[in-house]
């Protein structure tokens, strides 16, 4: 067996500023986001809107406010936990807040909306009343602000986390018909059911993505915070430096900056994530919906809805599109990569958790055809492992290949520029398969600088490619979008983040 063992440098990022960086917090600090070198185009204010109750509008305020100054860590590791130097000394760019844009929501309308029985109908009447409120303030057409913080207090949280629905004595008669089964269970993740006679709705939904479905509907992008966020001593929060850095990243980006991006290479390069959402509804057994997350070279991201697979249980578990379902996607994300960069990708890679089928394959090269390399790789869960004599387990971008044609890639491990491996679990790899021939070096180091353009988080610790990271949240906020037109909707990450 031959068994060859690399270890990765961290990937390098770029910012404002000349060099680059591997860890984005010191970037940020010492060159700015990375969109000041496009001069007139990087963010010179970020306008922010406010909906919420009063109470919690007037916390999210005093957070805004805290965040303009310096914040020291309390935390012991600084090269992990560095001090927070203010947003607008980090960012290069003010932040401005306007009575104009918030929108405080009526406290005895909240409690009573909070006071129904049916749990489908508190849900609805609460997110009906922030829906409010985003629109009022996204209808302001020439002074509205780039992003609003929505603020959610603990009492909604525990009333409207998420509801599941329950199925009606109509669509019990109809599914006991049509399974023959004769016992009923009421836990809706069980139920297969079809009927023509009702309108369908989602069986399990999330009022986090659900809120930030509606701000889609509206066209401005949302930051979701509560007591964890704005309170200090909260159950399990960071502390207030930490949480400044991955608040004021995911605020800048939102509101359409570009805090950092991967030291460019020589290719126009499309990287895309291939993913399947499993949805619940009381017309459709399973829908498995085809999920795309794509980025370009310069970081921008999209997501795109490709088709939906009616749930078979006599076929495999694994989901896959139809060869014209491929070609269709394929041709989707050209067009809005093109769209976005103005060129046409020169390598196109696509990641996906599960086998390329010969139809998805077919599907995908047909679309692809004028592109110069195409890349369609697996990242596939692994029982492998791998330890080294020491105490910490094997450092991040570990890559072990095997006999030249299986190879190992631990996203996760101990990091050398923090000096520790922050992680509670043994590392766990991901496998890299592909039926082309693959530099898996090179694949490799795509895989790692993809983990570091979660721009939700400033953290140096990103362990998923984002290519597959927020496969699971997207797919939540696509199936709450019950539009006519899906195709309308924007795809920029900046709403679905």
């Amino acid at each position: 067996m031959e068994i060859e063992i690399i270890e990765l440098e961290a990937s390098s990022l770029e910012f404002g500023g000349p060099g680059t960086y591997t860890d984005p917090k010191r970037g940020l600090k010492e060159a700015g986001p990375f969109d000041m070198r496009f001069g007139a185009a990087q963010l010179k204010e970020i306008r922010i809107g406010f909906v919420g109750p009063l109470d919690m509008n007037l916390k999210a305020k005093q957070w805004i406010k805290l965040c303009k100054s310096p914040i020291e860590t309390t935390m012991k590791n600084f090269a992990q936990y560095p001090d927070f130097d203010g947003f607008e000394k980090i960012y290069r760019c003010e932040v401005a807040c306007n009575d104009i844009w918030c929108y405080d929501i009526d406290n005895d309308l909240l409690q009573s909306a909070l006071q129904f029985k049916d749990d489908t109908e508190r849900f609805e009447a609460v997110l009906q009343l922030y829906d409010d409120g985003i629109r009022r303030i996204a209808d302001l057409e020439n002074n509205r602000p780039n992003i609003i913080i929505c603020s959610i207090p603990k009492s909604v949280m525990d009333s409207c986390h998420h509801v599941e629905k329950k199925l009606t004595k109509e669509e019990k008669k109809a599914f006991k018909k049509m399974s023959g089964v004769n016992k009923i269970t009421q836990q809706l993740s069980l139920f297969e059911i079809l009927t023509e006679e009702t309108d369908e709705d989602l069986l399990y939904r999330d009022f986090r993505r659900a809120l930030k479905a509606k701000a889609i509907l509206a066209r401005i992008p949302i930051q979701i915070g509560n007591d964890r966020l704005f309170l200090d001593n909260q159950a399990d929060n960071q502390d207030a430096a930490t949480r400044a850095w991955n608040f004021s990243v995911a605020l800048y980006y939102k509101a359409g900056g570009i805090p950092w991006r991967l030291k460019a290479n020589s290719l126009d390069t499309c990287f895309v994530g291939l993913t399947f959402h499993h949805v619940k509804t009381n017309q459709k057994s399973i829908v498995k919906s085809c999920l795309a997350q794509a980025f370009s070279s310069d970081g921008e991201g999209f997501a795109l809805r490709g088709g939906d697979i009616a749930y078979d249980p006599d076929k495999s578990k694994m989901a896959h599109l139809s060869e014209d379902q491929s070609f269709e996607l394929g041709v989707k994300i050209i067009d809005e990569y093109s769209y976005r960069t103005g060129l046409n990708p020169v390598r196109i890679v696509i990641h996906k958790t599960s086998f390329f089928n010969d139809d998805e394959e077919r599907g995908f090269r047909r679309a692809f055809s004028s592109t110069a390399k195409v890349e369609l790789i697996n990242l596939m869960p692994t029982s492998f492992r791998m330890l080294k004599l020491s105490a910490y387990p094997v450092n991040r971008g570990t890559l072990c290949v095997v006999n030249k044609a299986a190879a190992y890639l631990f996203t996760t491990g101990f990091i050398k520029e923090l000096g520790t491996y922050p992680g509670p679990h043994i590392p766990r790899p991901v496998e890299i398969r592909s039926n082309d021939e693959l530099n898996y070096r090179t694949v490799a180091q795509d895989i790692m600088g993809l983990a570091r353009m979660n721009w939700n988080t400033a953290s140096i610790t990103g362990g998923q490619p984002v290519t597959i990271s927020f496969s699971r949240q997207v797919g939540g906020i696509l199936s709450e979008l019950n539009v006519k037109n899906i195709d309308t909707i924007p795809t920029s990450f900046r709403y679905y983040i």
